[in-house]
């Protein structure tokens, strides 16, 4: 009985939302009780892989947010291709609300942080934290409200969340590295060229893909791009022509390890925040409330009049079946930022090179926007689909 149920839970679209919620609310429990020597201790305990002269050394910490997570950016890479070549991507008619709402939903959050933190060179390091969207995490929000949401509202949230992530991988391919190693990108480059010749040769075996790859991303490892990049170019390179069946096999093998694994385990890691540490002023402090009005007001803005400019100029319309409240519901959903916003928030402040930056813990902003941005937003859609049910 219990194992059905469990089951039926891990198969649910909310799964992936509520573990986040609980690791995360056990990983601040965690942090602020006579355990957080021990929670230090497993984020710092040091991982070494040594191959010949090859040697990859690093706190566990980093071995889930650059080695884990680019399984999850490799899912996300699997993602955009199959919509760009048989999804909604496909199609430029049905793209164009979605894609403009996605690119409000990244600048005017952007615009935010920086009215609060223009001048303060250490804090506009995090200008791009509210400009993601957690995929999992709102859908999750939107499934909880069962089959009261049209199924294209869904579509419209999981083609503007794709956008949003690709946007994001851009911006840290260009904002977030330092420190290039030309011999490593050269071997970085040398294996994408690889993978362009399997492409274009019909190579269908994805095991092979994959090990070049891997090569790939030792190579951005050491070569100061981010490493997490090698998953995205890894999965826009799996073909899915002539190799439908093995591709969609292998998109849908990393759903239950990405989102019931290696999601929550990156939310245990890294939003163990340890209040004694806190004061007054991080609540209200600009990187805080850059970030948190960021994601809740500057999300539900940006996403919201730019989907309605793109109807109002006839670049497209209104998903069949949802009205404008319906639309600016899910506007505010769009601020749900948590994965992306961790991840990003990671590489803005981390400690490069013995220098770290004196700026108030970005993860409470992160935290009091999403929760936010959740919480209104499922209210709002609730009472808009019970009043257009009257």
């Amino acid at each position: 009985m219990l194992k059905n149920s469990l089951i039926g839970f891990f198969k649910k679209e909310s799964a992936t939302g509520i573990l986040l919620m609980i690791m995360t609310l056990l990983a601040m429990i965690i942090a602020n009780s006579p355990l957080k020597a021990y929670y230090d201790a497993f984020l710092n305990l040091p991982v070494a892989v040594i191959v010949g002269d090859l040697e990859i050394a690093k706190p566990l910490l980093l071995w889930i947010n650059d080695g884990l997570m680019a399984v999850f950016f490799f899912m996300v890479g699997l993602e955009i291709k199959r919509e760009v070549v048989e999804g909604q991507l496909k199609d430029p008619k049905k793209v164009a609300v979605p894609a403009l709402a996605a690119l409000g939903g990244m600048v005017v959050p952007a615009l935010i942080y920086t009215a609060f933190n223009i001048g303060d060179e250490a804090a506009m390091r995090g200008w791009a934290i509210p400009s993601a969207t957690d995929i999992a995490f709102a859908l999750g929000v939107l499934s909880l409200l069962g089959n009261r949401v049209p199924s294209t509202l869904k579509l419209f949230l999981l083609t503007l969340a794709i956008i949003d992530d690709l946007g994001a991988i851009v911006i840290i391919a260009l904002f977030y590295t330092d420190g290039l190693s030309v011999l490593a990108l050269i071997v970085a480059f040398s294996a994408i060229l690889v993978l362009f010749i399997f492409n274009r040769q019909g190579v269908v075996n994805n095991t092979a893909y994959v090990l070049i790859g891997i090569v790939m991303w030792v190579a951005m490892l050491k070569s100061g791009v981010h490493a997490t990049l090698a998953g995205v170019i890894l999965g826009l390179f799996i073909p899915i022509k002539n190799n439908r069946q093995s591709f969609h096999a292998l998109e849908h093998s990393l759903h239950a390890p990405v989102n019931l694994v290696i999601l929550p385990l990156f939310a245990f890691v890294n939003t163990g925040i340890n209040f004694a540490n806190v004061t007054a002023k991080d609540f209200y402090d600009t990187v805080t409330l850059g970030i948190a009005l960021g994601l809740f007001a500057g999300k539900q803005i940006g996403v919201f009049l730019f989907s309605w400019a793109a109807i109002k100029l006839g670049l497209g319309k209104l998903p069949d079946g949802v009205g404008w409240r319906e639309l600016y519901g899910v506007s505010v959903i769009s601020g749900i930022g948590f994965t992306m916003s961790l991840f990003i928030g990671s590489l803005a402040f981390e400690c490069s090179g013995g220098v770290c930056f004196d700026v108030a813990d970005e993860r409470i902003g992160i935290l009091i926007g999403s929760l936010l941005s959740g919480a209104v937003g499922y209210w709002l859609l609730s009472y808009a689909r019970a009043s257009s049910a009257r």
